[in-house]
């Protein structure tokens, strides 16, 4: 076997280990798919082209393709909520998703945001009672 093997066999064996952690064999392959092309590369080009990729992803996770900061998500977005009086009076989960998108500029499905709102409801953060008018579930600050 060529040195090169030889040396890619070692490095295998010395991740198996965090690799094996995961459980997912497809996330497994996955990872073991961008070492690969990461280190051909790396062969290829020398250390620069690892330290500017390695880059290139830092900046990726900061920032979406069109170039703007990337928007928090539903989480955080009630979280901030929560701090303010927004919820002071009952507001439908289609309320909710208007008022993000109007001041948040996310916009949010009903549905990412119902599970997180039921948790709050369940952390006693928020009350959740229906509506006499629609029958349809309000969300409000717990006393």
């Amino acid at each position: 076997m060529s040195k090169q093997t030889e040396k890619l066999k070692k490095q295998l064996v010395e991740i198996s280990d965090v690799i094996n952690a995961f459980k997912s064999e497809a996330v497994q392959v996955k990872i073991i798919d961008r070492l690969l092309d990461t280190m051909m590369d790396w062969d290829k080009e020398g250390d620069d082209h690892f330290a500017r990729k390695t880059m290139r992803l830092q900046q990726d996770d900061n920032h979406r393709p069109n170039g703007g900061v990337r928007k928090p998500g539903a989480t955080k977005v009630l979280n901030q909520l929560l701090q303010t009086d927004y919820f002071d009076q009952p507001h439908s989960i289609a309320d909710i998703a208007t008022y993000c998108k109007d001041q948040y500029d996310s916009d949010f499905k009903t549905s990412e945001l119902s599970g997180i709102l039921l948790k709050l409801a369940n952390e006693s953060k928020l009350r959740r009672e229906r509506s006499e008018e629609n029958n349809r579930f309000e969300y409000v600050k717990a006393s």
